[in-house]
């Protein structure tokens, strides 16, 4: 069951880049800034792993093949406490990772609960489930369609819908919001209207630089970050938050995370 991302972790599904990630004809067309460098990037996801393992059950699917952004398993279906929701990925070059993540939950017993279909497209980087709150981003993956087949699927699902348009400087909801423990939100405030977080405390971040919310919420006050997100760990240190850094510069240069790096099923 997944209800509130702040939660414990407890199951989750990441996928090792070991050939796909690394052999990318047209860099551009899949949004890779630069081609990762094999050998630090496996040991950067070998650091990913044990550090996940110590909270959940990590299960490594192999990479879908011609698809270098696989391993960036978040965007490709949103887990709920009733089961998945299929998503439609806003890239075309990533159209077929929902289907290859979808044999993969169903073959772990997940039940889809929905599907985005066309032309809507909604990506997981831009969906947050804090609760009984789910914040949905609008973005350049995630259409108005897209939003509003989602809206209807989560308000089934006794989810309360609070929706944001992002500026094109911000590829996902991730990056400018999340979660740090069942009641606490990590973001940028500027780019949020008042009351967008009614209900939850706030831990500002200023929106300049490299800094960025994009973090793994292990369980309450406990986050995985990016070591480069330096300014951002040490004022979330400051609010007591337990930060565990990891080197991810090589899934950096493919425009991901930590969150985009993890498919969370199941957290406690």
């Amino acid at each position: 069951m997944l209800r509130n991302e702040g939660d414990r972790l407890s199951r989750v599904i990441v996928c090792t880049p070991r050939q796909e990630y690394f052999h990318v004809s047209n860099p551009k067309a899949h949004n890779i800034a630069e081609i990762a460098d094999p050998d630090k990037a496996k040991q950067q996801h070998d650091e990913l792993k044990p550090a996940l393992a110590n909270f959940a059950e990590v299960i490594d699917l192999p990479e879908l093949a011609g698809h270098p952004n696989s391993v960036f398993t978040r965007d490709t279906a949103l887990c709920t406490p009733d089961g998945y929701i299929k998503l439609r990925l806003g890239l075309d070059t990533r159209l077929g990772e929902e289907e290859w993540m979808a044999q993969a939950l169903e073959s772990l017993g997940e039940p889809r609960v929905g599907e985005i279909t066309a032309p809507g497209t909604v990506e997981g980087g831009d969906v947050v489930l804090a609760g009984t709150v789910a914040f949905i981003g609008r973005s350049t993956r995630t259409n108005e369609e897209g939003v509003r087949q989602l809206a209807d699927l989560l308000r089934a699902l006794d989810y309360e819908v609070r929706t944001l348009s992002l500026p094109d400087r911000y590829l996902h909801l991730d990056k400018v919001m999340m979660v740090a423990g069942p009641e606490r939100i990590i973001c940028f405030p500027e780019l949020f209207p008042a009351g967008f977080f009614k209900g939850f405390e706030s831990i500002e971040i200023p929106e300049r630089g490299s800094n960025t919310a994009n973090v793994i919420c292990l369980d309450k006050d406990e986050i995985i970050a990016h070591a480069a997100n330096s300014e951002v760990i040490g004022i979330l240190e400051g609010k007591g938050v337990t930060v565990h850094t990891i080197n991810l510069s090589e899934f950096a240069k493919g425009m991901g995370g930590p969150n985009c790096l993890i498919m969370p099923l199941e957290r406690k």
